[in-house]
Order: structure tokens, then C-alpha cells, then sequence
């Protein structure tokens, strides 16, 4: 019996200090996912108006043409993942590589039909586990990414395009709701889809020298941004997913301890009943 209180013990002090861990982890995640949502929700505006204008001098200028709004025959795919460099975030990272994946498997037959671009080492572990290459990848991203972190691998991806590597490109990440919620979405990226002329969600811009010297800038620029803000919804969801799920663990750890200190008590009362027994059995035998 005391072997078992002394295990039960033991037991109990370490649900303590996996669960000293699980809250600081969690108030940590909640600490940086505030600043994290704001950096998310102010990219928004911005995308959304530099998509605005890109489609607007697109639609308004006839016969403009660039690589990145002509459709062309798919014969090869390119896919930008964004994960984590760390896990402990419950379904944040399995829920978009495996909505990637099935989407590769589905759509290809061999890897020389498609090019993988990967942000985390969640990803990049994730894909070479599997033999599939890694065209190229960043990772150590910081918890406030800059655009400067990202911009040699989303000029690549874009580039890559434009020089005709590939022939689509989608972008997959969470996008962020709120702290519980997290959704993996699949953004098609390139090509562009050109608006109709004469559309009536077409502004009236003065620019020059030209529609195509115009849309030679911002095109990949306006890709570039989506996959940077791609990146800030990427890293919000990650914090919110983390606290979710060390919030979870700490109330799961919680309820354990509550549960072997119940056990913890049965033993030792069970001892000490034992023990008043044998010492009322051992007073009886000597009288």
C-alpha cells in the first residue's frame, strides 16, 4: 500500500509541473497574440485596396498583358505552405499540411509535376518525411515577421511564375478568426484573374507612362503582399491555436491532479486504517 501512495505521489508532482508549464505557455501565447491580430487585421486593408487598384488599371486598360494575368496550360503547380517553426499548437500545423497534401496527391502523379515552397519547420520536416522536395524554404521567423523575412521566398515564388516554372501558384495557410477559431484555406494566387473591361467596379486612374509600366510594379508587388499578409493571419492563428491548446492542457492537468489526490486520499486513509487494525488486533491478542 505504501508503494502505491508513494507512485500516486509522484504522479501527482509531475501533472504539477507539466501543468506550471502548460499555463505559462499559455499566458505567454496570449501575450503575443494580441500584437500578433493587430498586425493581421491591418494588413487586410491594405491588400484588399492594392488588389483594387491592380485590377482597376487591368480592367481599364485594353489589351494589357502580363505574365502574371495570362492563363496558361497547367503542367506544372507551385504551392507556398505556411506553418510553424514549433509545435505544442494543437491542429495548427496538421490541419494545413494536410489539406496541402491531399491537394498534391490528388492533383499530381509525380513531383516533377508541382514545386513546394515552405514557411516553419513544421513544414519542412513534414515534406521531406514524405519525399517530397522542398523547392525552398524560410524558417526562425521571428513572432512579429517583417516583410524583409519573407521576401526572398515570396519573390521566388512569384518569379518563378513569371519565368514560367510553373503555370499556377496557391498559397496555404489558417486563416485567423478569432482565438479559438483558425481556418486552412487554399488561396489561388497566380494567375491573376483579369476583371472584365468596362466593369463597374473599375476607378478612374491617372498614371504613366503606361498601363503595362504600372502593372510591371505592382503586380508582383501586390503578390508579394498577399503572401506577407498570408504570413501575419499564419502567425496569429498559431499563437491563438497555442493558447487554446495549452488552455486546454492545464484544465485536462487540473482535473488529473484533482482525480489522484482523490486516489491519494483513499490510499492514505486506507493505510492508516489498516495500520489502526493491526494495532487494535495486536492489543487484543495480548490480553
Amino acid at each position: 500500500m505504501a508503494k502505491g501512495i508513494r507512485e500516486i505521489k509522484r504522479q501527482i508532482k509531475s501533472k504539477q509541473s507539466s501543468m506550471q508549464i502548460t499555463k505559462a505557455m499559455e499566458m505567454v501565447a496570449a501575450s503575443k497574440l494580441k500584437r500578433a491580430q493587430t498586425n493581421a487585421e491591418a494588413s487586410r486593408p491594405y491588400a484588399d485596396k492594392i488588389r483594387e487598384v491592380v485590377f482597376s488599371v487591368a480592367a481599364g486598360s485594353k489589351g494589357v498583358q502580363h505574365p502574371m494575368l495570362q492563363v496558361r496550360k497547367v503542367k506544372r503547380t507551385g504551392y507556398l505552405v505556411l506553418t510553424s517553426d514549433r509545435g505544442l499548437a494543437g491542429g495548427f500545423n496538421a490541419n494545413v499540411l494536410r489539406k496541402a497534401l491531399n491537394a498534391i496527391r490528388e492533383r499530381h502523379k509525380s513531383s516533377d509535376e508541382y514545386a513546394v515552397f515552405v514557411v516553419g519547420r513544421k513544414g519542412r520536416d513534414f515534406f521531406k518525411r514524405r519525399n517530397i522536395p522542398v523547392f525552398d524554404e524560410v524558417t526562425g521567423l521571428s513572432d512579429s515577421p517583417t516583410f524583409a523575412d519573407i521576401k526572398q521566398l515570396a519573390s521566388s515564388a512569384v518569379q518563378n511564375f513569371i519565368d514560367g516554372n510553373y503555370d499556377e501558384l496557391y498559397v496555404y495557410y489558417n486563416q485567423f478568426h478569432n482565438a479559438i477559431t483558425q481556418t486552412p484555406v487554399e488561396k489561388k494566387l497566380l494567375p491573376l484573374e483579369q476583371p472584365e473591361s468596362g466593369s463597374s467596379a473599375v476607378s478612374s486612374y491617372e498614371y504613366e507612362p503606361s498601363a503595362e509600366g504600372v502593372l510591371e510594379v505592382l503586380l508582383p508587388k501586390y503578390a508579394e503582399t498577399v503572401i506577407f499578409s498570408a504570413v501575419l493571419e499564419s502567425k496569429a492563428s498559431e499563437f491563438g491555436a497555442r493558447m487554446t491548446a495549452m488552455g486546454s492542457a492545464t484544465k485536462n492537468a487540473t482535473k488529473m491532479i484533482a482525480e489522484l489526490t482523490l486516489s491519494y486520499n483513499r490510499a492514505r486513509q486506507a493505510a492508516i486504517t489498516q495500520e489502526i487494525s493491526e494495532i487494535v488486533a495486536g492489543a487484543n491478542a495480548l490480553n
